[in-house]
């Protein structure tokens, strides 16, 4: 498949500084409190050394700092411990606490986030701990696209802007962790990311229905292969067929030379309906979509956030006896003040009236609902593999003709492969743009 060799980011808020803002260092190492005060000295902020816990604890109760780095292997009072006393006072809520170890243990990073620790940096400390370190203290959400095309994939000059893999978008908020809406071919890339920084990952992978677009490359996501990893697919079965057996079934030896026996990671299943759940810490819904067969919109909520990614769904017209009020007035309710709609705008307005029926949208339509909805930002997806990237474009003039004619104030994008957007998660604070790997 052909794509661009070099991916835009898109950010939906400007980069925010660092001044004023106030630290302590803690870690029994005077060096490493040396070298840490260097770097944020440098990069703008106020800094206080400790090389006692017990002594930072008790400023940290008086003086109130933006954010604490810890060590967590210290004498008196370790690291974790520490996180633990500070967050049991409710007037420090607002301070993070980062963790900056040497102790590269998943054990100790779960244990982490329970005592509360808003981070975790594993030393030596190296070039990349400031953007690290700010990404923690400005947490966005970060939304990249693997795959934005529908039904098949497509290659030529003509697909090198937008790119020809089919749907595959991660979510990460973050952390090690991250959110995989479907598995198309665009996962395969997704995978080689991961593999290629050498970490271990987990992570949910929400599978909207099991069209061939949506889940047929899962057998090439090479991590699944890595002992150490953790995932669990989320979808909705088919009558008695679960979401396992679908993605087994077509990894049956017939099909494909590997059995789902070969994963080395640890890969669970879980079926779902249209219902509300948790994982990481963020709320999930879904919503069952106007498309052939049990399809899946996700609206994921953040405590400032909503990030809605409906595919595949037709919305018809109300000219059209097909038309249903009540069925629009539900997804626009499932959809209303989202921070980021990724929808399913397969078809321009002349060519839906010729593919009515077929489960995808006319562009204008979405372009309406998300204005009803009081959607911030419209992204365009899931694209007709015969359009060319001239036709994408055209799609996306009149996506934004109709917002304009509406007089809203969506923004409309159409996403490219390898394209990333974040948006800050915390009022006052805007997300610092990351540079894609490849």
């Amino acid at each position: 498949m052909n794509t661009r060799a070099q991916p835009r980011h898109v950010s939906t808020a400007s980069p925010t500084g660092s001044s004023n803002l106030r630290a302590f260092v803690v870690d029994d190492d005077p060096l490493i409190v040396d070298v840490l005060t260097h770097h944020l000295t440098g990069a703008g902020y106020q800094v206080t050394g400790y090389q006692s816990t017990v002594a930072a604890l008790n400023d940290v109760l008086t003086q109130k700092p933006d954010f604490v780095l810890v060590d967590i292997m210290m004498p008196e009072l370790d690291g974790l411990e520490f996180c633990r006393r500070v967050r049991q006072h409710a007037g420090l809520a607002a301070i993070k606490l980062i963790v900056v170890t040497a102790k590269n243990y998943d054990f100790d990073r779960r244990q982490a986030v329970v005592v509360g620790a808003n981070g975790y940096i594993t030393k030596p400390i190296g070039s990349d701990f400031l953007p690290e370190l700010q990404a923690l203290l400005s947490p966005a959400a970060e939304i990249r696209y693997w795959g934005v095309r529908g039904t098949l994939p497509a290659s030529g000059r003509n697909t090198l802007k937008y790119g020809g893999n089919t749907s595959c978008v991660t979510m990460s908020f973050g952390r090690d962790h991250m959110f995989i809406f479907d598995a198309g071919t665009g996962i395969r890339t997704l995978g080689a990311d991961i593999m290629a920084r050498g970490k271990r990952v987990s992570g949910h992978i929400l599978i909207s229905h099991p069209h061939w677009d949506h889940i047929n490359a899962f057998p090439f996501f090479a991590p699944l292969y890595a002992l150490g990893n953790e995932f669990e697919v989320v979808g909705a079965g088919h009558g008695d067929i679960t979401m396992e057996k679908m993605i087994g079934d077509q990894m049956d030896s017939i099909y494909f030379p590997m059995t789902m026996r070969e994963f080395g990671a640890r890969v669970t299943f879980r079926d779902i309906g249209e219902q509300q759940f948790e994982a990481e810490g963020v709320k999930i819904r879904t919503l069952l979509l106007s498309h052939p067969g049990r399809c899946l919109g996700y609206r994921i909520d953040t405590a400032n956030r909503a990030f809605c990614y409906v595919t595949d769904n037709e919305l018809f017209p109300n000219d059209l006896p097909q038309y249903d009020p009540h069925y629009r007035k539900r997804l626009i309710d499932f959809v209303k003040d989202a921070d980021v709609l990724i929808t399913d705008a397969t078809f321009s307005d002349e060519m839906y009236r010729k593919r009515i029926g077929w489960g995808h949208s006319a562009v204008s339509e979405v372009a309406h609902l998300a204005h009803d909805a009081g959607v911030k930002e419209l992204h365009l997806f899931h694209h007709e593999p015969d359009q060319t990237d001239d036709a994408i474009d055209d799609k996306l003039k009149q996506a934004q003709n109709r917002l304009a004619a509406l007089g809203s104030s969506t923004r409309c994008v159409a996403p490219a492969e390898g394209d990333i957007v974040s948006v800050a998660l915390e009022p006052g604070l805007a997300a610092k743009p990351r540079v894609p790997i490849y």
